[in-house]
């Protein structure tokens, strides 16, 4: 589909987290977290690597103990991609990995201590030109907010976020992100829209504890669609109780079909029915299992009938209608050649590859010529 996205995205300041640009108009990054024991190096760099294959910009470790801060400095010697350090409780923690080469500091200020530790944060953020992510939870509110307003609201989310804000100020510090996550979608929207309309810091955007696979893929799609349909949002993260690898898929999904960003195929599939001439369900399954590794954007059509086959294809880069006695492959809009079912997967799989590698052919000269 040719269709521009119509959204218009909040303008905010732009921060660099390693070499990602997060706000200012820098496309939408796409963050996971890893869930290995961090004091396990290797299982730890092999899922960064695993994370980072999968599409992500920006990697997130949990620091939860010196420990786990002293084997971050391995990790950081082992991976080139943009890490951010999630830190609770202890300030110094958040000391030790700054000395390591971390790219963001993730902090919490519902549990991160007074102002004189926030300060020695700041002051060492500032020193070694790290960001800071000032991550509210509604899970971890100030006591005395959770005294006022008896329970977690968008406005005390709002309000825990502005404590820090108004501090960071008072230090002079700018580069830093913001998140206000609850794991109940309107009130992580209204908390975002609140604070959207009164500072220009980027915003880091996320659906906390929204659930398994599938009801947390569903409960964040809403939430962050939202968001994002309003222009608000800088990176994201889909917070899921599953393999970080699809949290990462599930912000690519979101982004490509907001035509936010493009990476990878797009697939337009029919649900199918009795009218199909091939099992649709079936070929998609192995489709997107083989295809895996195609990162250039690009849009293929899998209709199984001729109702709606030939006018999707018309639109895809690649494009199968199911047919009798042959199944019909089109390529830029134009039939191409005919398959039967017992090689459609395989003859599919061979165009579309042909066809990914004349794109980024054509993207790179493009590059060069400019």
């Amino acid at each position: 589909m040719h269709f521009e996205s119509p959204i218009k995205r909040r303008q905010s300041r732009q921060i660099m987290v390693g070499d990602v640009p997060v706000g200012g108009g820098a496309p939408i990054s796409v963050q996971s977290m890893t869930n290995t024991e961090t004091c396990d190096v290797d299982a730890t760099v092999a899922q960064i690597r695993a994370i980072a294959d999968a599409g992500a910009d920006i990697v997130r470790v949990s620091i939860p103990s010196m420990d786990a801060a002293e084997a971050f400095k391995r990790i950081r010697e082992e991976v080139s991609i943009p890490l951010v350090a999630d830190i609770h409780f202890d300030y110094k923690i958040a000391l030790k990995v700054a000395e390591y080469g971390v790219d963001c500091l993730r902090i919490n200020p519902g549990n991160i201590g007074n102002k004189d530790r926030v300060r020695a944060v700041v002051d060492c953020a500032r020193d070694k030109n790290i960001p800071i992510r000032i991550g509210v939870n509604a899970g971890s509110l100030e006591k005395d907010l959770q005294k006022k307003y008896g329970e977690p609201t968008p406005d005390a989310l709002v309000e825990s976020a502005f404590r820090q804000i108004q501090y960071f100020d008072e230090l002079d510090f700018h580069e830093y992100k913001l998140s206000l996550k609850a794991s109940d979608i309107f009130m992580t929207v209204e908390a975002y829209r609140k604070i959207a309309s009164q500072i220009d810091n980027p915003l880091h955007l996320g659906i906390t504890e929204a659930g398994g696979l599938r009801s947390g893929t569903v409960k964040s799609s809403i939430g962050l669609g939202l968001l994002l349909m309003d222009g608000i949002g800088d990176t994201l993260r889909v917070s899921l109780a599953a393999d970080p690898v699809q949290e990462i898929k599930v912000g690519w999904d979101m982004l490509r079909s907001l035509k936010l960003r493009s990476r990878g195929i797009n697939f337009i599939a029919c649900p199918s029915c009795s009218r199909q001439n091939f099992d649709v369900i079936k070929t998609m399954n192995e489709l997107e299992e083989r295809l895996e590794d195609v990162t250039i954007p690009m849009d293929v059509a899998v209709i199984g009938c001729i109702v709606n086959g030939p006018g999707e294809a018309k639109e895809a880069d690649i494009g199968l209608t199911g047919g009798t006695p042959n199944n019909l492959i089109y390529q830029d809009g134009k039939p191409e050649s005919k398959t039967k079912n017992a090689s459609l997967v395989d003859d599919l799989e061979k165009k579309i590859r042909e066809k990914a590698v004349l794109k980024e052919q054509k993207m790179a000269d493009i590059i060069v010529k400019s």
